[in-house]
């Protein structure tokens, strides 16, 4: 028989699998324990938005608190790198070992040149290697000078210009050839050959072909681990892998023990529990997550795990937005109980709460312990102040705890 599980044993297993269920550990966040989060979660999503800070940045955040964001940049810039990029839920930073199975698996043709004529793309691809291949990383717009490309507004289509060299190198980056070495300060890639990334995996070494049955179980096996608990469609999501071989990779990973059917209270669909998913007797964690955290990528999921209905509202019309830009949901303990709708306004050393919303049943300390989480929050990104505007239900609550938690902040912090 399925064990089965309260839909809070399951939050708490899927916080604990995500490193959200306790209190941050006290003192100065080390190097390691940066990289130990970022093992935890397989990825991190990249995404240029930078009206509160970029979004790979506020995972760590999340479960860290005020870290040093260079050490991303060395994980990511170091040999033998930790983290580099590659598709995966989306653009994101990934596991070195999950590369070789990406590229198996990850197709992203409308990113890349495949509408390109293959002569013209062949001819600019083996250019652009080249180029990279004699000399150091570069970005698509150096690249275009180095190869004495000009742009032609007046050409229709994919001709020899700055545009059909930005498509083959993402074509290029698809197929697993080109790597991004680093981002400059505006955040563009600067690419290099993949082979100065990160070595060739055990298949190109022995000489044997790729296996995509394991590819695809081991990157399940990895979302699984990533989730402690969910659904097939929940897996498959982790990696944007197709659904249908991920459902097989879920047979096989039951077989193999790896995963294990159980019954959730509420949740009407077959949902498994990782072998390694631990269930803490209680969750007191306390975390502003971003957008794109691995927490929420999975709507559907996070709807029936937290009873919490997500949408990013960037893309809509001001007018038609419910809760704001750029809204940060709000965790407490075990329940996502507000959300926040931010700004950094770095000009003026302000950490703005545009608007303030609670989730119905929100407890009590909701207010002071976002308060809280505000300044912490404003203390990281280098920010003098938290600002409060007057939108949403929680807003007055919250403004009076902004105004009490300057002095009483050590205190919060000690009572979490």
């Amino acid at each position: 028989m399925n064990e089965s599980l309260s839909l809070r044993q399951a939050r708490r297993i899927a916080l604990a699998a995500q490193g959200l269920d306790k209190v941050r550990p006290a003192g100065p966040v080390t190097a390691r324990a940066v990289g130990r989060t970022f093992a935890r979660l397989h990825l991190v999503q990249i995404d240029s938005v930078n009206v509160l800070s970029r979004s790979h940045y506020l995972p760590f955040f999340s479960r860290l608190g005020n870290y040093d964001r260079s050490v991303l940049q060395r994980l990511a810039g170091t040999h033998p790198r930790r983290m580099m990029e590659y598709w995966a839920h989306e653009a994101s930073f990934i596991r070195p070992d999950h590369f070789q199975d990406l590229v198996l698996w990850q197709s992203r043709k409308w990113v890349g040149a495949h509408a390109m004529d293959p002569a013209l793309r062949g001819d600019v691809a083996s250019r652009v290697l080249a180029a990279l291949a004699a000399g150091k990383p570069m970005t698509a717009a150096e690249l275009t000078a180095r190869l004495g490309h000009v742009e032609d507004r007046q050409q229709e289509n994919w001709g020899w210009n700055w545009n059909a060299v930005k498509r083959v190198l993402e074509h290029l980056f698809e197929q697993g050839l080109v790597s991004a070495a680093s981002r400059t300060d505006s955040f563009e890639r600067r690419y290099t050959l993949t082979a100065r990334v990160l070595p060739p995996g055990p298949d190109a070494q022995s000489g044997a072909e790729p296996d995509p049955a394991a590819a695809m179980d081991r990157l399940i096996d990895a979302a699984a681990q990533a989730h402690g608990i969910g659904t097939v469609r929940c897996f498959a999501d982790y990696f944007r892998s197709p659904l249908r071989p991920a459902a097989v990779a879920v047979g096989n990973l039951v077989e193999a023990g790896r995963l294990r059917p159980v019954q959730v209270a509420g949740w009407n669909r077959p949902v498994f529990r990782h072998a390694e998913a631990k269930l803490p007797r209680r969750a007191s964690g306390r975390a502003l997550l971003g957008p794109f955290d691995s927490l929420v990528f999975e709507r559907r999921r996070l709807e029936e795990l937290f009873g919490f209905h997500y949408r990013i509202e960037i893309y809509t019309p001001e007018p038609k937005r419910r809760f704001g830009y750029y809204v940060l949901p709000f965790l407490l303990r075990d329940g996502i109980v507000a959300r926040v709708d931010l700004k950094a306004d770095r000009a003026a050393g302000l950490l703005l709460a545009r608007a303030a919303h609670a989730e119905p049943g929100a407890p009590a300390d909701t207010a002071v312990e976002l308060a809280a989480e505000l300044r912490l929050m404003a203390e990281w990104l280098g920010l003098d102040r938290v600002v409060v505007s007057s939108t949403g239900d929680l807003a007055p609550a919250l403004a009076d705890a902004v105004s009490g938690t300057r002095s009483g902040l050590s205190a919060l912090r000690e009572q979490a």
